[in-house]
């Protein structure tokens, strides 16, 4: 694994994160719909619409798993945290916060470090560098 996909987990583990609770508030909206069909388990068309229980137990089962979801980035952001606090340079290290934990872009992180955006690139290269050298791969 490289420095950037090391660092790139929490994101990834974040994005997963908001997929899920897309889909718990879908689940929930469709659980609140009270219709015809609904109460007595078919349509009017003669087509078996899945029953309340099952989408309340489908809600419940996603949102423990966002739980377990959440333990994990925290997990992982602390190990990362502790990666960055490593590095010396502390412009490295407020780069790679702001980027790897904050989701910032390029743009936002340029704008807080007020730096050119090729020289956010070429720090964002020596803190890679520095990041594998603390945590060989």
């Amino acid at each position: 694994m490289t420095a950037k996909e090391y660092l790139g987990q929490a994101y990834r583990i974040d994005q997963r994160i908001n997929s899920k609770l897309e889909q718990v508030a879908s689940l929930r909206e469709l659980a609140t719909k009270a219709t015809s069909t609904l109460r007595h388990g078919k349509s009017t068309s003669g087509k078996t619409v899945q029953p309340m229980s099952d989408t309340i137990a489908k809600i419940v089962d996603l949102e423990a798993e966002i739980n377990r979801d959440i333990d994990h980035l925290v997990d992982t952001k602390r190990e990362i945290i502790s990666v960055i606090k490593r590095i010396q340079n502390p412009e490295h290290q407020t780069l790679l916060e702001l980027r790897y934990l904050c989701f910032k872009t390029w743009a936002e992180v340029s704008i807080k470090l007020n730096l050119d955006s090729r020289w956010v690139r070429r720090l964002h290269d020596r803190a890679l560098r520095e990041v594998n050298e603390i945590r060989p791969l």
